[in-house]
């Protein structure tokens, strides 16, 4: 009898598929717009379960907190919280921040923390400004336009040359992943055997049937590609 697909077995993350949250360091938002002023840089560690570095920063009143530490930031420095001059690693509203800067952990909506740009190596460049919005040319590209009010921070993510070193070992690989709560490797359907998965078996491989699925497939079932779940149109007063 077969297992179980991985799909199913993983869930909602259970068993030795959760994250194993005791090794992460918390959540990393900007502080509350409340704190000002400048804060030293005590302490820069590696983060699991992130890819980029964690800087433990310390307020002018004795208040600790965890920031992304950009590229560059070294214990002893000095940042700047919401007002004061351009370092690197500073936390400043976009309407502070001039053209042509590189920023970080960029803000969709004022103060709810930093969403864009927090992955290891990563940063977005501000374009332009106007009265009622800010430019920024995201990682991949894209420009998206801003509120002034929303906060980035100063600098490039640390940890940018993570992906060049060479993992070499499968077993590293599954350690590196555990924390990270993935699977370090994705075997194929197709590749499996018929009691395994229902793209399994075969004279080769091939899925045998159409892969495209329904939403209301039974759950062993719901494998490849989902079919749209069919949306009500509206029909309006001059509609048909």
């Amino acid at each position: 009898m077969g297992k179980r697909i991985i799909s199913r077995r993983r869930g909602a993350g259970t068993g030795p598929y959760r994250s194993p949250s005791h090794r992460h360091h918390g959540a990393v938002y900007h502080p509350s717009p409340s704190i000002t002023g400048e804060a030293k840089v005590e302490d820069v560690r590696q983060a699991p379960g992130r890819s980029a570095p964690v800087a433990i920063v310390r307020t002018p009143s004795g208040v600790r907190l965890r920031l992304l530490a950009p590229a560059g930031l070294a214990t002893g420095d000095s940042i700047s919280l919401h007002t004061g001059p351009l370092n690197r690693g500073s936390i400043l509203s976009l309407a502070t921040i001039p053209d042509g800067t590189l920023v970080s952990n960029l803000e969709v909506n004022p103060f709810d923390g930093g969403r864009l740009v927090r992955a290891a190596g990563t940063s977005a460049l501000v374009v332009a400004h106007t009265a009622r919005e800010v430019t920024i040319q995201l990682p991949s590209g894209r420009f998206k336009t801003f509120l002034p009010t929303c906060r980035a921070q100063v600098g490039t993510v640390g940890g940018g040359g993570r992906l060049e070193r060479p993992i070499i070992k499968a077993g590293k690989k599954v350690n590196a992943y555990r924390t990270l709560s993935k699977p370090a490797f994705k075997v194929r359907g197709v590749a499996m055997n018929p009691v395994n998965h229902p793209h399994g078996g075969g004279a080769h491989q091939h899925v045998g049937r159409p892969s495209t699925v329904s939403s209301g497939t039974w759950p062993g079932a719901k494998v490849g590609r989902f079919s749209r779940s069919q949306r009500r149109k509206r029909i309006g007063k001059g509609g048909r």
